[in-house]
């Protein structure tokens, strides 16, 4: 059995599944949305958490989740983000995603990166042409691209212009991005 770590913060969830998984694998307390609406009710569960304890979001990889996180990211300020990588949160029978799906394994690891936006404006590493230039925007393999970006760099999935608002929300540097874009460069290479 897996140990568990000591998480201060309360972690949201989407359900009563994924409430299983983060207290299996790491003991934690957590505040489920039950939706993708996400209540006033709970907003105001996850707000009481926050001033308390401070909260760690922490969704599923698909629409739904990105949904909750930009729902509860508007209506309680500062939350901190922690993101799972799709290909470790698929079910057995590879036919749904969730974070109730992944092992404690890839749960402590994703915890251990939690992101915390920035209260201030922050100046994203890359501008709408660099994208371009960097084949992360306008070319075939861009969203396989930008996709392990986001594993590598810890912040989740993206389309273009939500990358570059990811890297500024969560003050990754230019160096930090590509050093991030040249592990990606790298892996290509090794699979071409």
């Amino acid at each position: 059995m897996g140990s568990t770590v000591h998480i201060e913060e309360i972690i949201i969830v989407e359900g009563k599944s994924d409430t299983i998984a983060i207290r299996r694998a790491t003991g934690a307390d957590t505040i489920e949305t039950n939706g993708s609406a996400v209540s006033p009710e709970t907003l105001m569960k996850i707000r009481h958490a926050q001033k308390k304890r401070g909260v760690i979001v922490f969704t599923d990889p698909d629409y739904p989740g990105r949904r909750i996180r930009a729902i509860i990211e508007e209506q309680v300020p500062g939350v901190k983000h922690a993101f799972l990588p799709k290909a470790q949160s698929i079910s057995k029978n590879g036919k749904k995603v969730g974070i109730e799906h992944a092992t404690d394994e890839d749960i402590r690891t994703a915890l251990s990166a939690v992101r915390t936006p920035g209260v201030e404006q922050h100046q994203s590493p890359v501008s709408d042409a660099d994208l371009v230039r960097l084949r992360l925007a306008g070319h075939p393999d861009a969203r396989k691209r930008r996709d392990r970006l986001g594993e590598i760099l810890m912040i989740g999935q993206t389309n273009a212009k939500g990358l570059v608002k990811r890297l500024a929300m969560f003050r990754i540097g230019r160096d930090e991005f590509l050093a991030a874009l040249a592990a990606v460069d790298e892996e290509g290479e090794d699979h071409a």
